[in-house]
């Protein structure tokens, strides 16, 4: 008996270590994931929260009609970080005529907090109209009681019109308002072109209207101060803008980061008081080498580090673009993770059948104090 005993244990305990070292695999796999129901996750470009002891998963809701295939936002469950249940859309377009999220435009990139002052729950978004490709180029916000929504639509727009960034030279604006009319900057990359949209050139053609707002992420620092991150000025530029009390607006504080250095995707994570910003390049769907960037003072100044992949695959982010860092605050479930508190949430993008792009989560390690992404 004891020997048939100490089998049986023997068992037990190997077939839960299995157990969990598939699970610590499934997470860093670039394909499908499935959810409790057997079907892909259709969650793109999202972020993870938690709040009362559950997980919830957001993210694009694609067809696979191509770009324009925009159906809302969707939301997942988990108790575990593993197994994810689907609720649904919690944004939905809608086939409204007069409404910006009319059937056939396009939802990317959805980030959803908690503010612990109003008790909503706050989506922001980068929305293009129907119809008009990416040209509006605008950020939205949608706000709910409850994290498996329905989330309702307040509005969109471009970003703090009128407004000047922190540390902006005044002085140059008399002529950047007029840059764009010199002969010599109508062609673009040349290095004449390139130094005048460092100064602002396109900051200064959208002043009036607000800054432009595409790919971007929302994030909650420790004094639950929220900041919105996109790309704008045609992707050349990131903004970091300081969002109101109640996250529903922007304040007008904000800066310009890595101005003419075409970023996007940004990702961003805070430790041990210093702030770390993760992008990619602009080369559409296809991938390309991540970039990194730190800070100890949210609005700068930005210094941009090496490329923090390593290993085969490290210079396409291992055929993905991110989508947000989550910090894992179970110290219990980071062992899936091998013990690490921040996960790198990418996409792997298909851009023929949107909805069926895959996800890639990297652990992220510190080595001689910077990140690292290591498959």
């Amino acid at each position: 008996m004891t020997n048939y005993r100490q089998i049986y244990l023997l068992t037990v305990c190997l077939s839960f270590f299995f157990s969990l070292s598939a699970a610590a695999q499934k997470p860093m796999e670039g394909g499908q994931w499935k959810d409790t129901s057997g079907k892909h996750i259709n969650a793109h470009g999202g972020n993870i929260i938690q709040y009362r002891g559950t997980y919830y998963w957001y993210g694009e809701t694609r067809s696979n009609k191509g770009p324009v295939s925009s159906l809302g936002v969707s939301c997942y469950t988990s108790k575990n970080l593993r197994d994810w249940t689907s609720r649904g859309l919690v944004l939905s377009v809608t086939d409204d005529a007069n409404s910006d999220i009319q059937r056939g435009c396009i939802i990317e990139r959805p980030k959803v907090v908690f503010n612990a002052r109003t008790r909503k729950f706050v989506m922001w978004f980068h929305l293009e109209l129907k119809g008009r490709g990416y040209e509006a180029a605008r950020a939205a916000v949608a706000v709910s009681d409850n994290p498996i929504g329905p989330f309702r639509f307040v509005r969109s727009g471009r970003v703090n019109a009128g407004c000047y960034p922190i540390g902006f030279c005044l002085p140059d604006t008399t002529d950047l308002r007029h840059q764009l009319l010199f002969p010599e900057l109508q062609t673009w990359w040349t290095p004449e072109w390139r130094k005048q949209i460092e100064r602002g050139m396109f900051f200064m053609r959208d002043l009036q209207g607000g800054q432009m707002a595409r790919d971007q992420t929302v994030f909650v620092d420790d004094d639950g101060k929220a900041y919105h991150i996109f790309s704008s000025e045609d992707n050349m530029t990131l903004n970091i803008a300081q969002l109101t009390d109640d996250y529903l607006g922007h304040n007008g504080s904000f800066v310009r980061v890595a101005a003419g250095g075409q970023n996007e995707a940004p990702t961003i994570f805070k430790q041990d008081g210093t702030y770390w910003m993760i992008t990619s390049g602009c080369t559409g769907w296809a991938p390309n080498a991540a970039r990194l960037f730190t800070a100890k003072n949210i609005f700068g100044p930005w210094t941009q580090l090496p490329n923090p992949c390593r290993g085969e695959g490290a210079e396409t982010t291992f055929g993905g673009q991110g989508a947000y860092i989550y910090k894992v605050s179970d110290a219990k479930l980071r062992r899936q993770f091998g013990g690490a508190e921040y996960l790198f949430m990418a996409d792997v993008w298909k851009p023929k059948e949107l909805g069926n792009s895959g996800h890639l989560w990297i652990p992220i390690r510190f080595e001689d104090g910077k990140p690292v992404l290591r498959r």
